[in-house]
Formats: structure tokens, C-alpha cells, sequence
């Protein structure tokens, strides 16, 4: 999933979640590349995290921005996975295209790091742990290098936002698909 990234200017960001309290997603540029930071606490059981976490070919009818993702190989817990789609904000629009190798440690985290496409540098990781208060707090951390030049301020507000977007709808889907076990 990657949809991450993230300047000099550090931003943080909180949405609502329904049911999962405050999404927080934490942006700042780093040179050429922008890193990214996001947590929610999320009222679902981990295995229920976990799937949604790793529906690799049905992002793209949850994931906002996502219009294809394939897993092109499956080795255990290694995976070779092609992501396409586009970011936009406002009038701008930034075409994603990339191949992700993603390892995974199930229920306890999956790391992304990019071996293609439009990007100079892509790595991400999303951690779960359980919380003694019940729930599973999902935090995710990562850097992108677009290969084509980022507007200085635009550019930065338009990876936050697509972010912001990209984790909020994956925290969405989990509290829907967890409203509908229940």
C-alpha cells in the first residue's frame, strides 16, 4: 500500500474516525522526499486488521486513489505487488505507478519498499499491536521520492492530503467490514 509520504514545515493532521477515535497522520519534507506518520486505535479484533491490511488486489474498491493492484508474486511471506492510480489535490494530479516487495509478519506488521516504477525511493511499514484497553492501535511510517519534481508548498499539502485520505479509508473499511461481523 504505500500511498505514504511526506518538509521543512511539519504538519499534524487529525480526522474522526467513527468508531476508531482520532486518525493522526504527521508529515514533513525531508529534502526531495516527504516522510510520513499515521496511527488510529481501531475497535476490531486483529485478525480483522490484518485482512484488511493485506487485500492487496481489493484496495482499489476501498483505497482512494488506487485504481490497480496486483500481486504479481507470493513467496511465503514475501510478495512482489504493482500499485497504479493517480494522487490529486485540487487542481493537481501526480500519476502513481509502482512495484512494491512487501514483507510481511502476520498480525504483527508489513513493510513496502519500492523496486519500480515512478518513484526514486518508496519504503513503508505498518505496525499493529493489541492494547490492553481492547482494540489494535495500526500505526503506520514512510518515505517517498517522486521522480518527477514536487511543488515546494503544494506539493507537500497534496502527498499530506492523499495520506490523510489513503489511511482514513483503510481505517474506514476496517471499522465496516468489523460493524459487519458483528
Amino acid at each position: 500500500m504505500a500511498a505514504a509520504a511526506v518538509a521543512v514545515v511539519s504538519a499534524l493532521v487529525p480526522a474522526t474516525a467513527s468508531a476508531g477515535g482520532d486518525i493522526v497522520v504527521e508529515t514533513l519534507r525531508r529534502g526531495e522526499a516527504v516522510e510520513v506518520r499515521a496511527h488510529a486505535l481501531l475497535a476490531a479484533p486483529m485478525p480483522l486488521v490484518w485482512s484488511v491490511l493485506t487485500d492487496y488486489e481489493r484496495m482499489p474498491r476501498f483505497i482512494p486513489g488506487i485504481a490497480r493492484s496486483v500481486v504479481r508474486r507470493r513467496q511465503g511471506n514475501h510478495l512482489l505487488v504493482e500499485h497504479s492510480g493517480d494522487a490529486r489535490f485540487l487542481f493537481f494530479s501526480f500519476p502513481i505507478d509502482v512495484t512494491l516487495e512487501v514483507d510481511e509478519s502476520p498480525m504483527r506488521w508489513v513493510t513496502s519498499r519500492a523496486v519500480g516504477g515512478n518513484v526514486r525511493r518508496m519504503i513503508g511499514r505498518y505496525d499493529l499491536s493489541e492494547e490492553a484497553a481492547g482494540g489494535v492501535l495500526l500505526r503506520y511510517s514512510g518515505l517517498i521520492e517522486p521522480d518527477f519534481p514536487l511543488p515546494p508548498l503544494i506539493g507537500t499539502v497534496a502527498l499530506r492530503s492523499t495520506v490523510k485520505e489513503e489511511f482514513t479509508a483503510m481505517v474506514a473499511e476496517i471499522e465496516r467490514r468489523a460493524g459487519d461481523a458483528r
